[in-house]
Order: C-alpha cells, then structure tokens, then sequence
C-alpha cells in the first residue's frame, strides 16, 4: 500500500466514515494528487489544475467559478457532512501540512454543533476522538465569537480552525456608519493581538482552506465575494441539493459537479 492508501484507510475507520463519505475522500486524494490541489511545495496555476481535472473527469467537470480550485460534493442529509469534513481536515494536514481552515456554517444552530464536534474532546460526537495527532495538541477552534481575542496566531504550531456563522460573518462584513464615518468591518479592523486585522491574518495564510456547509446557501450571499478575497489555497464545498433551477447554471459551469 502507498502512504496515502495508508493514511485514507486509517481515517475512514477512526472516524468511521460511511461509503459515500470514504468515496468522497478517495476522490479528494486522486484529485489532491493528480492535480496537485493543496499542493504547499509545487502549487500548478489554477490554468493548469482546471485542465489536469478537466482530462481526469471529461464528463463532469467545465471549469472553475472561483479564482481558486474549489470542489463541490454532493453528500445527502443525515450521511456524515461533518464527519466527512473532519476526514478532509485530517487528509489536508497528514499529506499536505496544512494547518490552517475556514468553516462556514449556513445557521445558528449547526454553528454551534460545528464548535462541539470540532472543539469539544468530552462530547460523545467530537469528531477527532482517537487521532494520535491531536490527543495531546488539539486543534485551535477560532469562532466568530472569539477571534477578536486571538493573540499570538503567528507563534503557533496547531491546526487551526476557524468556525463562522454565515449570518454573522455577513454583519461584521458590511460597512457601517457611526459618528458619521465610515467604518471598517469589525473583522477588518485592527487587533490589539495581532496587530492587524484578523482578515488580514487569514488573508496571509498561504495553506487556508475553506469549507462550506450547505454551499448552495452562499451562492447569492455577500459571503461569496468575501470568501474570494481570503484567497484560500482549495476550496471544499458539501451540499445535499447541487442543483437548484436558480442556480443551475453556477452549479454546472463552476465544477460540473456533483461528486
């Protein structure tokens, strides 16, 4: 078996992942490596990893939307998203390194799911349960509630993910007016922590990875711009419905997907 035949097959079952999630997985390993998406040592231009997927999946795949790589899987309701998310997590940082990662959750609620699955080692659902890696350096779990407090980012050696509602990255991403001036974003503005803003420190990470939960819900949202400027290296979209008739064209034209 080859190292990432090892590695895949270690994560499905740590994480107990179903088959269309560990299907799903193995088509991000042959896209990671036979395109060389993620890749932090040799990255292609995005020209050149549309045509490596292109020649790999003629009948599924156009081109991308985005000015990043950015795939979309179509993974039913009640199957695993965020389990599946966690394995991609888990992938990224063993083959590739990367540490840093953006989740964008479409409400509330699942916002705050997000946080104890991914933040919380007492909670019978933690995803990460077992992992040797992170039993005792646990990943870092940024939230749009807590970021602003974040110090000393630059000095870490964690994985870092960071969790967003949807609703409130949108409200801290419009401009405001106070005192009759216009203001930055309050994720924009300066952090006595970092000594920038924390979009900034985002926007500098050369491995940030976005995913998107329920990604048809962003489509028409002022987060699809925002994410643009983060300038993630991949970009991995899960969704129960790929196709909407609203959206039918941005499905089909922006990966030729689903998976």
């Amino acid at each position: 078996m080859t190292t990432n035949e090892i590695i895949l097959r270690d994560i499905k079952q740590r994480l107990s992942l179903r088959l269309p999630l560990q299907e799903s997985l193995d088509l991000l390993d042959r896209l990671c490596e036979e395109a060389q998406l993620g890749d932090l040592e040799n990255p292609l231009p995005l020209e050149d990893a549309t045509a490596r997927i292109a020649a790999l999946l003629p009948d599924t795949f156009q081109h991308f939307e985005r000015n990043f790589p950015s795939l979309t899987f179509s993974i039913a309701t009640g199957v695993g998203k965020t389990r599946l998310m966690a394995g991609m997590v888990l992938y990224l940082f063993r083959t590739r390194g990367i540490r840093n990662f953006f989740i964008l959750a479409p409400n509330l609620t699942i916002y705050n799911k997000l946080i104890r699955d991914f933040g919380d080692p007492g909670y019978e659902k933690y995803v990460f349960n077992g992992v040797p890696e992170f039993v005792t350096q646990r990943p870092v779990v940024i939230t749009g509630d807590n970021y602003a407090q974040q110090g000393g980012l630059f000095q870490r050696d964690e994985v870092r993910i960071n969790i967003f509602n949807i609703a409130k990255f949108n409200a801290d991403t419009k401009t405001t007016r106070k005192s009759g001036k216009v203001q930055q974003p309050r994720i924009k503005r300066l952090s006595e922590y970092l000594g920038l803003s924390y979009w900034q420190f985002l926007s500098r990470q050369h491995d940030l990875v976005v995913l998107m939960d329920e990604a048809h819900r962003y489509r028409a949202d002022a987060s699809y711009n925002a994410i643009e400027e983060l300038k993630p290296l991949l970009g991995l979209e899960l969704t129960a419905t790929p196709f909407d008739a609203a959206l039918y064209d941005y499905w089909t034209t922006f990966s030729g997907l689903p998976f």
